[in-house]
């Protein structure tokens, strides 16, 4: 049995999890889906690193897999760490500075002209995220509410100086609209000299394929027994 801790991305909401959650327990994992305060205002990136740190515990066992802008929450000490279409930070930059940084926004606009998109559509949630959801779950997502993200982490700087020395993973949706699978590859490679696994999904797998993305946490785990 491992021990999972799930953070979500923009917007906070541990149900982003709630289908991956169970088919982990089912294989006999202990897991914790966390809910981050990103609707507080004075909540920022130190907060939100209390928060998972809470969640792990005095474990140092701890797989953490963190989803989008969860990849620049820092971690206490774990055994591993699993990226899931992540915004992989550079040394002291900010989640608001990573979009023209990172290269995100040349990428996006170049994906949506290649693939027949508007790149200057207004923004649309379903078609930038929740495309290849299934109807029940963006129905239930529309029910919930859109969740809401403060302003303030976007301001602060990422807290280490390299990605820790931890075995860490990263995936990536083939068919992200908002992080261009070309545009995470070269990502993954730059920032931490990694290939990234792909997966069939937009932005949000844990929603859109959450079978897949389930074996392939339960296979990375086996990389560091």
């Amino acid at each position: 049995m491992s021990f999972y801790v799930l953070l979500p991305g923009a917007g906070g909401q541990a149900w982003y999890w709630h289908l991956v959650e169970p088919r982990l327990r089912a294989l006999g994992h202990d897991v914790v889906a966390v809910d981050l305060p990103a609707a507080d205002e004075n909540a920022g990136l130190r907060e939100y690193a209390s928060v998972a740190a809470e969640a792990i515990g005095a474990r140092t066992d701890a797989i953490v897999v963190a989803q989008s802008m969860a990849a620049f929450i820092e971690l206490p000490r774990v055994r591993q760490i699993i990226l899931v279409a992540p915004m992989i930070p550079a040394p002291r930059e900010t989640p608001g500075e990573w979009w023209e940084n990172s290269g995100q926004v040349d990428a996006k606009r170049r994906a949506d002209i290649k693939e027949g998109r508007d790149p200057d559509a207004p923004f649309d949630p379903v078609a930038t995220f929740l495309h290849d959801v299934p109807p029940d779950i963006l129905e239930e997502a529309f029910r919930r509410g859109e969740p809401r993200q403060a302003d303030r982490p976007f301001g602060d700087p990422w807290a280490l100086d390299a990605w820790p020395d931890v075995p860490t993973q990263v995936i990536a949706g083939r068919y992200d609209r908002l992080f261009p699978i070309a545009f995470m590859h070269r990502l993954a490679l730059e920032r931490l000299g990694l290939h990234a696994g792909v997966i069939d999904s937009g932005h949000l797998p844990a929603l859109s394929r959450p079978d897949e993305l389930t074996n392939r946490l339960d296979s990375y785990r086996k990389l560091v027994q």
